[in-house]
C-alpha cells in the first residue's frame, strides 16, 4: 500500500523535521506543513509508515480547527493536500496544555507509585484506574528536550509565560476540551485527555500544531468504558504500542511492524476519523501514489514548481 514516509524537495527551505510532521518554508513566506504516515512510540520513529495516518491526523486537525473557530483562532491557511496545511507563522509558546479528564496512563503510573500533585494539581487518595475527575483538570508542561510537569506559579517564575497569558490559555485550554468532549460523547466517544499548544500572532493567543487527533488525544469507546472502565482500551495507536510491548526481545522493541498490525493500524485510524466526522476519509485507494499526489497538488497551488 502506498504511504508517505519522507517528503523532500530542494524547492522548499525546511524548517524543521519532526517524529511525524515536517515543516517548509513556503514561498508566501508562510508555513508548509506535510503530516507524513510516520508512527513514533516510545520516543522511536518506526521503520513501518501506517498507511493514510498522516491523512488522517491532517484531515482531523483540520475538522477540528474549523469546528473551534468560534473559541479561538489558529494558524490554518488552508489544506492543499490531504497530508499537507499551510499554516500562518506564528511565535510558538513552549508549553503544552495537557487537561485531563480520567485518571490514566503516565498520571495513574505516577499516582500509584505516591505521587500526590501534578503540575500543581492536588488529587486525593483512594481512586482507581480509569476513575473520572469531578471536572477536567489542565496539567502543563514545558517544551523541552525532555518535556517536564511544571506547575502554573512555575511556568511564571521561570519566565515561559505571563500571569495573565496563562490564565488566558487555561481558559481556553478547558473551552476547547468540554467542547469537544461533548461532540465526542454524542458519537460514542470518550475524549480522556488531549493537548493544546498555542502561538502569538501579532500579539493575539492562537492554536497551533494539531487539535483532537490520535496522536495528541487519547480516546475510549463509552461503551466500552461503561462495560469495565479498568480495562477501557485506548482507540488509537495504543494498539501498536500494545504489540511492541508484546513483542519485545532483549529489552528492544521492534523497529517495524508486520504487514497485518500495520493494516489493522490503518483501519484504527480511519475508523475513529469516520466515527468523529461522521464520513469517511476522502481518499482510500490503495493504488494512490501519494508523493506523486502531493506534488502535484503543491505545483497547482503554486508553492511549488512542476519540475
Amino acid at each position: 500500500m502506498n504511504t508517505l514516509n519522507h517528503f523532500d524537495t530542494p524547492q522548499l527551505e525546511l524548517l524543521h523535521r519532526g517524529k511525524v510532521r515536517d515543516s517548509y518554508r513556503a514561498p508566501s513566506g508562510e508555513r508548509l506543513i506535510v503530516v507524513t504516515d510516520r508512527l513514533s512510540a516510545f520516543d522511536s520513529v518506526l521503520e513501518t509508515p501506517v498507511a493514510h495516518k498522516g491523512a488522517v491526523l491532517n484531515g482531523l486537525a483540520a475538522f477540528w480547527f474549523d469546528k473551534t473557530r468560534h473559541i479561538i483562532p489558529n494558524h490554518v491557511i488552508s489544506l492543499p493536500d490531504p497530508n499537507v496545511t499551510l499554516a500562518q507563522e506564528a511565535e510558538p509558546i513552549r508549553v503544552e496544555m495537557v487537561v485531563r479528564h480520567y485518571l490514566t496512563g503516565s498520571m495513574w503510573r505516577g499516582y500509584q507509585q505516591g505521587q500526590r500533585s501534578f503540575s500543581g494539581v492536588a488529587v486525593p487518595d483512594g481512586l482507581t484506574k480509569h476513575q473520572q475527575f469531578p471536572e477536567p483538570i489542565v496539567t502543563p508542561t514545558t517544551k523541552e528536550e525532555s518535556d517536564r510537569e511544571i506547575t502554573p506559579e512555575n511556568l511564571v517564575s521561570e519566565g515561559w509565560v505571563t500571569a495573565e497569558l496563562y490564565e488566558q490559555m487555561r481558559v481556553k485550554a478547558l473551552e476547547l476540551f468540554n467542547f469537544a468532549s461533548q461532540w465526542m460523547a454524542e458519537r460514542g466517544i470518550i475524549l480522556v485527555d488531549t493537548k493544546y499548544e498555542f502561538g502569538l500572532r501579532n500579539g493575539e493567543l492562537i492554536l497551533i500544531d494539531e487539535i483532537h487527533t490520535p496522536d495528541s488525544s487519547r480516546f475510549w469507546s463509552a461503551e466500552d468504558y461503561a462495560g469495565n472502565p479498568e480495562t477501557a482500551e485506548q482507540m488509537d495507536k495504543e494498539y501498536v504500542r500494545q504489540w511492541l510491548i508484546a513483542n519485545k526481545e532483549d529489552g528492544q522493541y521492534p523497529r517495524a511492524l508486520t504487514p497485518e498490525v500495520s493494516a489493522e493500524a490503518t483501519r484504527r485510524y480511519l475508523d475513529i476519523y469516520e466515527r468523529i466526522t461522521g464520513a469517511p476519509l476522502p481518499i482510500i485507494s490503495s493504488d494512490d501514489d501519494v508523493q506523486a499526489r502531493l506534488v502535484g497538488n503543491l505545483v497547482r497551488a503554486g508553492i511549488m514548481k512542476d519540475a
